[in-house]
């Protein structure tokens, strides 16, 4: 059993922001990662073109800022190039391959006992922590629906997970499956690579430009949610026009109200719309059924395809190894209170980066779990 002060579960952006702050405080931590980098959902699980959504003063983490060299707008090697710092620049402890398997609050030791599986050698170590966190991300594992005959499609079927670049798809069919911003910079991806594309859009959305997002990004601290979501609907009526004759209907409620109570993000276009209303990416509503090559759609239109992308998100896995967890954590592996009290949990838990805030949520989540661990560490208690 090793002793340590803090585990933190995770070495993605929230987890290495959580270590950082607490390195800056003086409060010594761990973290066990099951991958073989820092930041892997970044280096291993996003396509080549993704670049952040949010403008870089609200995609840094906490006593780091980026350059006023950096691009506005970071695309991936940049960012994964910003965490390999942020993790040497703290000398963060971290023990990579480690998959943590179980994490139980042991009431007379008052310590998380925590068991992980080294990838290395096969060997089962343990840790007994005075404070646990779970930083394992939203992200976790790929969602893969039901569909009707997906299993017997006659073509490649990948997860967005897996995809890389539509370079290897010029002249065929692709149908992509969601509507998220995974899925319609997919589509864009494929389009410009020469693909005929196809989007199984099955919900309402709200679609935004990168600029109007970051104007509301700004404004959210003066205006009222409603007041805001007013100015951003005639902003984006404005800049897209109405969306609906392409199959792209708005929900009744506003992109902040959406944002603030529900986990939908709005769609932050680069340059799909303008591909949609052009013909290149054809909309397509729900899959009713898949037969060989064959998919069938909710209504009643048929069309052969050559490929499918899965675009349909992840799943935070933490309920599989967190045990008593005191209602930290939701069976949706997410935090289970609403913001602004949902990191902190019964027998000295945490969670950071769990209620889909983002970057800019993770690392406000570090701040306040370190500054909370922190003072009750050197009271001693």
């Amino acid at each position: 059993m090793r002793e340590e002060v803090v585990v933190i579960v995770g070495a993605g952006q929230s987890g290495l922001a959580t270590a950082a702050c607490l390195t800056a405080l003086s409060v010594p931590c761990l973290i066990l990662e099951r991958d073989d980098c820092v930041g892997s959902m970044w280096r291993n699980r996003c396509y080549d073109r993704v670049a952040l959504h949010l403008a870089k003063q609200y995609s840094e983490l906490p006593h780091a800022p980026h350059p006023p060299s950096a691009p506005t707008y970071l695309p991936k090697r940049d960012f994964i190039r910003y965490l390999d710092d942020y993790a040497a620049r703290f000398r963060l402890r971290v023990s990579l391959r480690r998959n943590v398997e179980s994490a139980e609050y042991d009431e007379a030791a008052r310590r998380w006992r925590v068991v992980a599986r080294n990838a290395e050698d096969g060997a089962v170590e343990e840790y007994a922590a005075r404070y646990l966190v779970v930083a394992s991300g939203e992200n976790d594992e790929a969602a893969v629906p039901e569909i009707p005959g997906l299993e017997g499609f006659g073509g490649p079927v990948v997860h967005s997970s897996q995809y890389r670049s539509g370079s290897g798809y010029q002249g065929n069919a692709v149908l992509v499956v969601g509507c998220g911003n995974s899925g319609m910079e997919v589509a864009l991806d494929l389009a410009e690579h020469g693909a005929r594309t196809f989007i199984v859009v099955r919900s309402q959305l709200h679609i935004v430009s990168r600029e109007i997002w970051l104007v509301a990004m700004f404004l959210m601290k003066f205006l009222p949610c409603r007041l805001l979501d007013a100015l951003i609907l005639l902003l984006c009526y404005f800049k897209f026009g109405n969306l609906s004759k392409y199959g792209l209907h708005r929900p009744t409620k506003g992109p902040m109200y959406l944002k603030k109570y529900t986990p939908i993000y709005p769609v932050v276009d680069i340059g799909t719309v303008t591909k949609i209303k052009s013909g290149e990416i054809q909309v397509v509503p729900s899959i009713k059924s898949i037969k060989d090559n064959c998919v069938t759609f909710s209504d009643g239109r048929f069309q052969n395809f050559d490929a499918i992308v899965l675009a349909t998100g992840y799943r935070s896995s933490v309920k599989k190894w967190l045990k008593n967890d005191a209602c930290l954590i939701g069976e949706d592996g997410m935090a289970k209170q609403m913001f602004p009290n949902h990191w902190k949990g019964k027998n000295r838990i945490y969670c950071a980066g769990l209620a889909r805030r983002g970057i800019y949520g993770s690392g406000e989540d570090a701040q306040s779990i370190a500054n909370d661990i922190a003072s009750d560490y050197q009271s001693g208690k």
